[in-house]
């Protein structure tokens, strides 16, 4: 139902100049298999790959939380990786917070790189979230995250666009 919001053109719109259009992958197939949700097209025929995430309220509190819920694992049970640490095609992770009207656009391979520095610390500091799910085959799994406010995430991100080297003459 997220995919059928009509946020997302005008997301990617002001997200993206240059846009010309988009194509939902939102079927099950190689697309979905590989994290991607939607892809957008630019003038000069760039394709942008993107998984989408939205975030509403909370369902027992009613709250609206403006971090970033990092999903860690996926499926705690069998050890599958959640979304910010496994080998992704996507190359934007669009994480929408619908009451806000807010959507923040991660670029996959900085936030991965800022997971592997700092993961571990954002966990400890700011405590994982469980949630109970349900399998399409009756099974139940447990996806684990850690919600990181947006200012540490894209702090480390930019980090992860800065490198530094021995200089030479």
């Amino acid at each position: 139902a997220a995919s059928d919001l009509p946020i997302w053109e005008e997301i990617y719109r002001q997200a993206f100049p240059s846009f010309a259009a988009m194509i939902d992958h939102r079927q099950d197939g190689e697309h979905q298999r590989a994290g991607i949700d939607r892809s957008v097209i630019l003038q000069n025929s760039k394709q942008i790959l993107i998984d989408e995430k939205v975030r509403g309220r909370n369902k027992k509190t009613g709250m609206v939380y403006d971090d970033i819920l990092l999903e860690y694992w996926s499926n705690f049970e069998a050890k599958t990786p959640g979304w910010v640490c496994k080998p992704l095609r996507a190359d934007f992770i669009a994480y929408a917070i619908v009451p806000l009207g807010k959507c923040y656009l991660l670029p996959v391979i900085q936030l991965q790189i800022a997971w592997e520095r700092c993961g571990e610390w954002w966990i400890d500091y700011y405590k994982p979230k469980s949630a109970p799910n349900r399998s399409s085959y009756g099974g139940q799994y447990t996806t684990v995250s850690v919600g990181v406010p947006v200012k540490d995430v894209f702090r480390e991100i930019g980090g992860a666009l800065r490198v530094t080297f021995q200089p030479t003459e």
